[in-house]
C-alpha cells in the first residue's frame, strides 16, 4: 500500500454489531496516524463516501461486520475482487442513498472518473444485527484487535513506502 489511504468505518449502529465499522473508525479517529491517511465514519452513506474517493485515495480500507460463517468476533483482512479493472458500460451503477454497498459505491466513482487501486475488508463476524444500539461482547472486544489490524496496515504501507524511498 502506497499513497493516500481512507479508512473508512461502515454500518448502521442501529442494528446491533453492524455499527462495528462506525466504532472502530471512531477508536481510530483518536490516534495519531500518519499524515497520508483519513479515518472517517461513514455509516451507510454511500454516495457520500463515492464522493469522498474522487479526492483521489490509493487505498480504500473499509471496516465493517461481514458474516462468513465464523465465530462471533472474528476479525479478518480480505482483499475483495469488486471489478475494478472491469470497464463501464456507461449507465450508473443503482444506488440507494441510505445503503452502503461496496461495489455499488465503487462503480459510482469509477462512473464519475474516479478511480482506486486497492480495497482491503477489515471485517468482524457480527453476533447479532437485529434492531438495537451497542455491539455484543464479542464483537466489542474485537473493536481493539480490528483497530491494531488496521494500524499495522497503514504502518506497513508507511514501512513500504520509506523502504521504496531507501529510508529505515
Amino acid at each position: 500500500m502506497r499513497g493516500s489511504v481512507l479508512v473508512a468505518g461502515v454500518g448502521n449502529i442501529f442494528l446491533g454489531d453492524d455499527g462495528f465499522g462506525v466504532e472502530v473508525a471512531r477508536r481510530l479517529s483518536t490516534e495519531q496516524l500518519p499524515e497520508n491517511v483519513r479515518v472517517a465514519d461513514y455509516g451507510i452513506r454511500g454516495v457520500h463516501l463515492a464522493y469522498q474517493l474522487l479526492d483521489g485515495y490509493d487505498t480504500l480500507i473499509l471496516v465493517d461486520a461481514v458474516s462468513r460463517g465464523e465465530p462471533p468476533g472474528t476479525v479478518f483482512v480480505i482483499e475483495p475482487d469488486l471489478g475494478l479493472g472491469t470497464p463501464l458500460d456507461g449507465v450508473p451503477p443503482a444506488m440507494n442513498a441510505h445503503d452502503l454497498d461496496p461495489a455499488s459505491v465503487l462503480g459510482l466513482v469509477r462512473h464519475l472518473g474516479g478511480r482506486i487501486d486497492r480495497v482491503l475488508l477489515v471485517g468482524c463476524e457480527p453476533e447479532r444485527t437485529d434492531e438495537s444500539i451497542g455491539l455484543s461482547e464479542p464483537v466489542q472486544r474485537a473493536v481493539d484487535e480490528a483497530a491494531r489490524l488496521v494500524r499495522s496496515l497503514v504502518d506497513g504501507s508507511r514501512q513500504s513506502e520509506m523502504n521504496s524511498k531507501g529510508g529505515s
